[in-house]
């Protein structure tokens, strides 16, 4: 069973929501990435998403950017990420790790040889921002022939027919993007949300994670009355970037403990 599937039926089996912070890979530094994946685990991350660095992103928002530009300058690259799940993988055989990024590196890496050295670092599952559901039938085939879950975004705009269609290929878990915009917005509204979720969910029988605008314990435990799983990014970030970074993991591992107390006193409250 694929990491992510036993994860999410052992979450769901416990009543949990899950957890899923994204970092971007070789931010603030290399030497800093090991640190920071096992902190976040240790805090109590579900999943991890890996961000990998890219020049011109069309999701992101100003905080990933920088972080991407962080790692770009190190010469951080998607054979240099996939390094990097393989040495996490040395002493974490159950924490899902799912790569986020672009086409581009993919592409460039060559389809076939990119889902046969993810599979062998140990990857999870992978969400390419720019391979539409209409155009990758022949990639996620590939992730499925090597156990990896192919993993899509769903958005406040996305039509019934593009949620169909996102159901009939994806696995692992479908993300929800909350709002209209980037990554790091702060217009999140909660009832929209609700309201999309009970739409998806008429189409889509895997777990729903929701992401974009979650920014702390409030808005967290609000998106998971209505969420399997909660995807937190921008602000994890913010803590990276804002120290030095020998601290960074100590630094991300605090906050991001401090939304899973949130998540565990809410499911606490509503047994």
């Amino acid at each position: 069973m694929n990491r992510l599937d036993a994860t999410f039926a052992k979450l769901a089996a416990a009543g949990r929501t899950a957890l899923i912070p994204y970092v971007a890979a070789g931010d603030p530094s290399r030497d800093a990435m090991q640190p920071i994946l096992r902190g976040l685990v240790a805090a109590g991350a579900d999943v991890i998403e890996l961000g990998v660095p890219f020049s011109d992103p069309m999701a992101d928002g100003p905080v990933i950017q920088r972080a991407s530009e962080r790692a770009l300058a190190q010469g951080v690259g998607l054979a240099d990420v996939l390094a990097m799940v393989a040495t996490f993988r040395a002493t974490d055989t159950t924490t899902p790790i799912v790569l986020m990024g672009y086409a581009n590196p993919i592409e460039a890496m060559g389809t076939e040889r990119f889902v046969d050295r993810a599979a062998e670092a140990g990857v999870d599952g992978v969400l390419v921002v720019d391979y539409p559901p209409e155009e990758a039938d022949a990639f996620a085939a590939l992730l499925g022939k090597r156990g990896l879950a192919p993993i899509f975004l769903l958005a406040p705009t996305t039509p019934e027919s593009r949620i169909a269609m996102v159901a009939k290929i994806a696995r692992g878990y479908v993300y929800y993007v909350s709002l209209k915009g980037v990554t790091g917005a702060s217009h999140l509204d909660t009832a929209d949300v609700a309201r999309k979720l009970g739409e998806i969910r008429r189409h889509v029988r895997l777990p729903i994670g929701v992401g974009f605008g979650i920014r702390d314990a409030a808005s967290a435990r609000a998106i998971a009355a209505h969420a399997d799983a909660v995807v937190i990014g921008s602000r994890i970030i913010q803590e990276i970037e804002s120290g030095s970074a020998d601290g960074a993991a100590e630094r991300a591992g605090a906050w991001l403990a401090g939304i899973r107390s949130a998540l565990d006193a809410r499911r606490e409250r509503a047994a």
